[in-house]
């Protein structure tokens, strides 16, 4: 089962971001206590297996919270839900495209930039669709195409 390993927010650009157990997903604008908000790239998302990747290239045992994104998964192919959906417990996201690793992936450790770059290790973001609280351990299902426009229930879980 795909799930939720952990959660961080960033109160402002460039801080340190703070681990938290649960978050509230408020539609249309970002994670309640994240300093992102509107627009399409609401929520953040890594994969672990991704992250330890990375990590394991530059020879280094880095918190997940180096990468600043909001949700850590495992168990799911982020990649593969771009331009499609997941389900976070109630919360449904539209992903919207590649996290591209930017140059504060560099104050965390040298190569990590690069060692991000390759095969959607970055992460993925996307726009909230449908509130509510994301918490660690929750279940983290792929969805078809998720419309802004329509309720959860008009999309349909993938197949496996």
């Amino acid at each position: 089962m795909a799930r939720v390993v952990q959660i961080y927010l960033r109160p402002s650009s460039r801080t340190p971001v703070r681990a938290v157990n649960s978050v509230i997903a408020v539609a249309g604008k970002g994670l309640q206590g994240d300093h992102a908000g509107g627009g399409n790239r609401q929520v953040t998302l890594i994969e672990k297996e991704a992250w330890l990747a990375a990590c394991s290239e530059i020879q280094r045992d880095l918190d997940a919270g180096a990468r600043r994104a909001n949700v850590v998964v495992e168990g799911i192919s982020l990649a593969a839900a771009i331009g499609r959906g997941i389900q976070i417990g109630d919360c449904v996201i539209q992903v919207i495209g590649e996290t591209r690793p930017c140059k504060l992936m560099e104050d965390a450790a040298s190569g990590l930039q690069n060692a991000l770059s390759p095969e959607c290790r970055g992460g993925v973001y996307g726009r909230i669709v449908e509130g509510g609280a994301i918490r660690v351990g929750d279940e983290v299902r792929a969805r078809e195409a998720v419309s802004t426009e329509a309720p959860a229930a008009l999309a349909a879980p993938l197949r496996s």
